[in-house]
């Protein structure tokens, strides 16, 4: 696997990202934005899957970005439920509703796969591997 220097070269930031995006078009483009209760809900939750990958990689090994990761996953698990609020509420069309909640379940399978190799990587700090090697230098292990 590729080493990261920044968390905004992850793909699940990323896609983290591209999902606030779409909920704030949602909030802008629909009544849902009279519906605060549900807009900050959904937010929220969408900015907290982007947040946790962001604050877990910035730590400073593994055990703490692995908890973080765990915390950004059931994050996007409740933008999911949050969907089909959002569905019920007829705020997305079914097929828009399909759409995301597909994306947001790959989202949390990449999640876990990514959690699943750090778990099994050697490095505690993996992401300072290249620096590691670029200066000789060692992090202190977690």
């Amino acid at each position: 696997m590729a080493t990261y220097s920044r968390f905004e070269d992850l793909e699940i930031w990323q896609k983290s990202r591209t999902l606030c995006q779409w909920v704030k078009t949602v909030v802008e483009t629909t009544p849902l934005k009279s519906n605060y209760r549900l807009k900050d809900q959904i937010e929220g939750s969408s900015g907290s899957t982007m947040d946790n990958i962001a604050e877990g990689f910035e730590r400073s090994g593994n055990k703490e970005f692995i908890y973080f990761l765990f915390v950004a996953k059931g994050s996007a698990g409740e933008v999911r439920s949050q969907l089909y609020r959002l569905l019920d509420n007829r705020y997305i069309s079914p097929e828009e509703f399909e759409e995301k909640r597909m994306f947001l379940e790959d989202l949390s399978q990449q999640i876990n796969r990514f959690i699943n190799y750090l778990k099994k990587s050697d490095y505690k700090c993996w992401h300072f591997k290249e620096e590691q090697a670029e200066y000789g230098k060692e992090e202190p292990n977690d």
